[in-house]
Formats: structure tokens, C-alpha cells, sequence
């Protein structure tokens, strides 16, 4: 078969996200690639293009971060590394025309934080993934996984819900803001008994990836309890950096406000036990920071998140959980 030449139409054609070759039992080599829309280097003013993959090259990693390398005399960029073979998630590219963000050799936290929030808003899916989708930071993103990746429960085998989930506008006067809430119930169970989860940064998993078929799909197998779900819309990044991050007012207007007028639309328990609060970053230090502050009320907490605290100071991190 003859070689396709790199950067050529039919090579670019051949290309359908990134490609991967197992190296052991237990890593693949993973290729991402992005085509410069401004062509080869003498025509583009594409400096740099970031890789950003959530917990291997994110904010949350205190290492250089990566960028892409252009093949020279090409509109293609590539960038190579290796990931565990059952590694699944997601990233996105930051193609930028500068160059003097991450410039030191080793940047701080602080300055590593700073330059992903000058970049981030710039992010774009993938072009060649048709796996995208707007992530829960507002940035597009595409998903990945490797061939030895775990099943995931319920979108594995995804149902249709009975009922749609109801969306209702939550008007705070603790808070003075309003803001979409969604509320979702599955199976047969006595209204008053029925657990309670409510889950943040909620219109991503209203909008941006559906939940509903999949929690619909475990009821039916029995690996979730009937229960009622409530979705908390973050508004934006603005009010999330405020509000998630341990917050008494937020999580005294969810108790006095919000949940009330979820129980008058689909009743639930009120025991701590059956009550649970999950979220993913912000959303999950906010989950730990409402079980530790009010676990007569909020029994439990998922937070699938390694760095819980991230504080200036110990006086902050008091504040947080005391």
C-alpha cells in the first residue's frame, strides 16, 4: 500500500482522533493530532496548541504543561504521550498565537492556575472526535478511552425514562440569583421513603451528557434504589468559583429553600442516610464541605476528586471545615 503523505487531504481523511499502539500489558502510546485551519508555518500565527487532558496534563498537575509540536512545512500539529490501558476520559486543545503563557521553566501552582484561566475559555473539542460535547468548566471537550477501560454502569446499556425530568427556576433571596433546577425521579417506591441525591454542577448532566438513561437503566437493574434526584445548575464559572467552594449561605438555601419546593413536587426522605450530594472538583469539595457541616441532613458525599483543599493559608482551610 502506498504511504499517505502527512498533511496531505487523503491523510488527513485517514485521520479519526487520536491513535494509540499498546506498549505493555499495562500503557498505550496515545498520538492526538489537530490541523491548523491557517495551514503550514509560514501562512498561520499559531504559536502554540495545549494539550489539555483532564487529571494527566490539567490545572491540577504542578508539572510544565504540554503543547502540541508542528510538523514542519504541514498544517499538522501532534503530540504524543502514554496512558494506562484502562484510562478514560476527556480533553480538549488550546491553540493559541502566544507564546508567553507557561513560559518559565518550572511555574508554580499559582502561576500554572493563572495561565490554564487565560486559556481555557479559548479551548476547542477535538475536530476529528465525534465524541464531544461542552464540559462542565463551559469549555468544549472530547472523550477518550482506552481499549481496557471499565465498563460504566448504566450507559452501558442505557434506558428510556418513564417520565422526563421537570425543570423548574429556583429563586434564591438568601443567594439573590435564580437558576434552572432539575428534578428527576425513577421506580415505584413509597414517595416519603424514596432516597435523595442531589447532584451538582447539574446542567451537565441535564444538557451536556443526559444522566437520565442511565440512572433509568440501573433502577431497572436493581443497582440503584428508586429515588429523586435534584439537579443544581451552577449558573456560570463565576457563581461556581463562589459558591461551590464552602459556602454556608449556598447549602443553608438549598436546605430552607430549595428542597422544599422539591418535596412539593416529588417527595422524598428526609433521613441522612438516604440523602446523598455528589459533584466533581468545586462540586465535590462542596459535597464534603455540606456532609461535614450538616450530616444530620446530608449523610453522604461523592466526590471523585484527588486534591480536596487547595488553601492559601491554614486560617482558609478552618474556614472551609469548621
Amino acid at each position: 500500500m502506498t504511504a499517505l503523505k502527512v498533511g496531505s487531504e487523503s491523510w488527513w481523511q485517514s485521520k479519526h482522533g487520536p491513535e494509540w499502539q499498546r506498549l505493555n500489558d499495562e500503557m498505550f502510546e496515545v498520538t492526538f493530532w489537530w490541523r491548523d485551519p491557517q495551514g503550514s508555518e509560514e501562512y498561520s500565527t499559531i504559536k502554540r496548541v495545549w494539550v489539555y487532558i483532564t487529571g494527566v496534563t490539567d490545572h491540577h498537575q504542578n508539572t510544565q504543561p504540554r503543547s502540541m509540536q508542528r510538523i514542519a512545512g504541514t498544517d499538522v500539529w501532534q503530540w504524543t504521550t502514554q496512558l494506562n490501558a484502562n484510562w478514560r476520559g476527556s480533553y480538549c486543545f488550546i491553540p493559541t498565537e502566544r507564546d508567553d503563557i507557561f513560559s518559565a521553566p518550572s511555574p508554580d501552582r499559582l502561576e500554572l492556575r493563572e495561565g490554564w484561566r487565560k486559556l481555557l475559555p479559548q479551548a476547542i473539542a477535538d475536530p476529528l472526535n465525534p465524541q464531544s460535547w461542552k464540559g462542565g468548566r463551559g469549555h468544549a471537550v472530547s472523550a477518550l478511552e482506552m481499549p481496557q477501560a471499565p465498563l460504566q454502569p448504566g450507559w452501558d446499556c442505557p434506558q428510556a425514562p418513564e417520565t422526563p425530568a421537570k425543570e423548574i427556576i429556583w429563586k434564591s433571596e438568601r443567594l439573590k440569583n435564580s437558576r434552572r433546577v432539575w428534578i428527576f425521579t425513577t421506580g415505584d417506591a413509597t414517595a416519603e421513603e424514596r432516597p435523595l441525591a442531589v447532584l451538582l454542577d447539574g446542567e451537565f448532566w441535564a444538557q451536556s451528557m443526559p444522566v437520565w438513561p442511565a440512572l433509568t437503566s440501573l433502577t431497572h437493574r436493581r443497582q440503584l434504589p428508586p429515588a429523586v434526584y435534584v439537579l443544581i445548575d451552577a449558573i456560570d464559572t463565576t457563581h461556581r468559583a463562589h459558591e461551590l467552594p464552602c459556602n454556608a449561605d449556598f447549602w443553608l438555601a438549598v436546605q430552607q429553600e430549595l428542597l422544599p419546593l422539591v418535596k412539593a413536587i416529588a417527595s422524598f426522605s428526609d433521613r441522612a442516610d438516604r440523602t446523598v450530594v455528589a459533584g466533581q472538583s468545586f462540586g465535590g469539595l462542596s459535597a464534603l464541605y455540606a456532609g461535614l457541616n450538616w450530616p444530620e441532613r446530608f449523610g453522604c458525599c461523592i466526590k471523585p476528586v484527588r486534591i480536596v483543599l487547595v488553601a492559601a493559608s491554614g486560617r482558609a482551610a478552618r474556614r472551609c471545615f469548621t
